[in-house]
């Protein structure tokens, strides 16, 4: 049957622009390969596919895969990238020409592209939503600045000597030390793709950076290029740091969105140039366009800063788990603890697992006492003041006579949350009805949401006018332990005032978790306080981000045969448990066990369908789901929004997600309400 015949003929939106539109007059199409491909960089799901143009012979030259374009799609002009170039597009349809060549750089190589569509697939997802964080904004002036020398010009500096005093421990060759560490490193040397998850020891020559480094100089000596991805500028820092005087700053190319447009596309362009064959920077570095990768290294998977916060939320670590299959390159999964995905990982065989020797690692670690001694139990009051068990302030006390000391608290600022001191009811903004707080002490009362002060509140409860702390962040403890050690310089670190370093010299550092600073030398003592109430939040994930937040900060004290002791303050718990024997593995395993039983990720995968009521419910009964997958919901969330959550398995990834790029299409190609679609988020329970 002619469709023709029986359909009535309408004008036809395709490729972009009308089928029956003529070529335009005075536009001489390209002798080769006329038609280009291109990528749109639009944000509505509904159009993302590739689109094909016609080339001006004007441009033939200059229109090469991988170079950004400009093109007139519904009647307005919108930027892409120049994808492939063709012969022939469909039968019967005529070409709008290609707008403009924007840049002569290729800047979306094929290989980063193919890695782009994975990701939009696995998190169903928009391919042009991940381009987006792969490639940076165009900074036309880098464009024509004089190249630098070539990489491949620069000579690699020789690691450091080791180290000759006596004892167990580990040398600047330390990846060997680990079991399965030498033969991962001879793999890399050779041009194999091994893959392996490494738990680091603490104490180690140059600290975690340096066994990194070692790495990534194995893979070159391979003759192939490698990329490093760390959770935040601070290890960003002692990353690119450390790389940089190994390898030598020819061959290394830092990425961070927070060095600036200008300095991180400079140094895009030194990769994609292959004047760099190693990169090392967060998240969106996951895209470095490294020519000849042969490594990919992560740090700290488990951190949440590797999952992005824009659609389609990518994670970094499932990034660079394609990217090594894409490639097939080697791939090293390491960090001072053990997420439950990488345990996954080692158990399905799929990773080797790089262990330290037992004895090797009691040497290294400095040694984990707990104490569960309770704060209001305590008769000394400078001792209740300052929130340290008697252990605690004991080991400080004597740690203070041989270096610093660090003092982990689980929240910043001075009282972050107050209660009312009669009736103990929580203080709530009169306007708002968010948290009040304390800047200092004798601040007036502010609230965290707003920002609105409240200098004459009363109780609505008791009529009570006093206050008293209800969470003490680290501004308070620092003020607190500066009366209780008065001879002793107190510094506070927290993300709103950072310290990379502090010197080897007696003095208490009070930081909170991820912000803990370095010192010279390692900490005598490390304090871990506010442990409970780390561990009371009802998350799926608790346990595992709170061991990872011990074990990172105990990671700077001093190994145990140089005195370095680490007292957690917290009642008896798996993490408690697995912080003293050192064991993030084991925990690891024994989450993931547990979750398997209750059918949670990682032992399944997540996704999560939210929205406004009608929408999402809307959205969840379009899709067609297989029995095996479970839909649940929806929760009634604030302002009317409806949350629906699916449980399905790894085999079931791909037809799941293609079904949700399906119902999302066409949600957007009616206009209907946003339902945001978030694929195994971060989080979820």
């Amino acid at each position: 049957m002619d469709r023709s015949a029986a359909e009535p003929e309408q004008p036809t939106l395709l490729q972009g622009f009308d089928v029956r539109r003529p070529l335009p007059t005075g536009v001489t199409p390209a002798a080769s390969l006329p038609v280009a491909r291109v990528l749109l960089d639009t944000q509505v799901p509904h159009l993302d596919r590739l689109y094909d143009y016609l080339v001006p012979a004007e441009l033939e030259a200059r229109a090469i895969p991988g170079v950004r374009i400009r093109a007139r799609f519904g009647g307005q002009e919108l930027t892409g990238y120049l994808v492939e170039r063709l012969a022939e597009t469909d039968p019967g349809v005529s070409l709008q020409p290609l707008g403009k060549i924007v840049s002569d750089e290729v800047v979306l190589r094929p290989e980063v592209l193919r890695l782009c569509r994975a990701v939009a697939d696995r998190y169903a997802g928009t391919l042009p939503d991940v381009v987006r964080s792969a490639i940076p904004p165009r900074m036309a002036r880098v464009e024509t600045e004089t190249s630098a020398a070539d990489a491949s010009d620069a000579p690699r500096a020789a690691l450091p000597a080791a180290p000759t005093d006596e004892g167990p421990r580990v040398t600047p060759s330390s990846v060997p030390e680990y079991d399965g560490g030498a033969g991962f490193l001879e793999s890399l040397a050779g041009g194999g793709a091994p893959r392996a998850v490494l738990s680091v020891m603490p104490n180690q020559p140059g600290g975690w950076p340096a066994l990194l480094g070692e790495a990534v100089g194995a893979c070159l000596d391979s003759g192939r290029g490698a990329l490093v991805v760390v959770p935040d500028a601070r290890d960003l820092d002692r990353a690119a740091e450390t790389l940089t005087a190994l390898l030598g700053p020819a061959v290394v190319a830092r990425l961070s969105a927070e060095d600036g447009a200008t300095p991180r596309y400079r140094e895009f362009l030194r990769i994609s140039r292959g004047q760099a064959s190693v990169a090392v920077g967060t998240r969106s570095a996951a895209y470095a366009p490294v020519h000849d990768l042969g490594l990919v290294v992560l740090w700290e998977d488990q951190d949440s800063s590797h999952a992005e916060p824009r659609a389609p939320y990518q994670h970094a670590r499932e990034t660079l788990l394609l990217r090594c299959q894409l490639a097939g390159c080697a791939l090293l999964m390491a960090g001072t603890s053990r997420s439950a995905e990488a345990q996954r990982l080692v158990l399905t065989g799929w990773a080797a697992e790089l262990t330290a020797p037992r004895a090797l690692l009691r040497a290294q670690a400095p040694r984990v006492v707990a104490s569960s001694d309770s704060f209001e139990q305590e008769r000394d009051p400078v001792l209740h003041a300052a929130r340290l068990p008697k252990l605690a302030w004991s080991t400080a006390s004597k740690a203070l006579e041989h270096g610093p000391v660090l003092v982990q608290v689980a929240r910043t600022g001075f009282l972050p949350a107050v209660r009312c001191e009669r009736c103990r009811e929580p203080v709530r903004c009169p306007a708002c009805s968010g948290p009040l707080g304390l800047d200092h002490s004798s601040a007036v009362p502010g609230c965290r949401w707003c920002g609105e002060q409240a200098p004459n509140w009363t109780c609505p409860t008791c009529g009570g006018r006093r206050l008293r702390a209800a969470a003490i962040g680290a501004d308070r403890t620092a003020e607190e332990l500066g009366r209780a050690f008065p001879k002793v310089p107190v510094v506070s670190a927290t993300g709103g005032l950072p310290r990379r370093r502090v010197p080897g010299s007696p003095s208490l550092v009070v930081a909170t978790p991820g912000a803990e600073p370095v010192a010279e030398g390692g900490y005598a003592a490390v304090l871990l306080l506010d442990g409970d109430r780390m561990l009371a939040r009802d998350e799926l994930r608790t346990g595992e981000e709170v061991l990872h937040r011990w074990l990172a900060a105990a990671s700077l004290g001093r190994s145990s045969r140089d005195g370095g002791v680490v007292v957690i303050a917290a009642g008896e718990s798996d993490p408690v448990r697995a912080l003293v024997r050192w064991d993030a593995a084991g925990y690891a395993e024994r989450e993931l066990n547990l979750r398997r039983e209750l059918e949670l990720p990682p032992a399944v995968r997540t996704a999560s369908l939210s929205g406004p009521a009608l929408a999402a419910d809307a959205f969840a009964e379009a899709l067609e789901l297989p029995e095996s997958v479970r839909l649940t919901g929806p929760v009634i969330e604030e302002d009317g929004v409806h949350r629906w959550l699916l449980f399905f398995s790894y085999g079931q990834g791909g037809p799941l997600c293609a079904e949700l790029r399906r119902v999302k299409a066409r949600s957007s190609a009616n206009r209907d309400p946003v339902v945001a679609v978030r694929v195994d988020p971060q989080g979820l329970l």
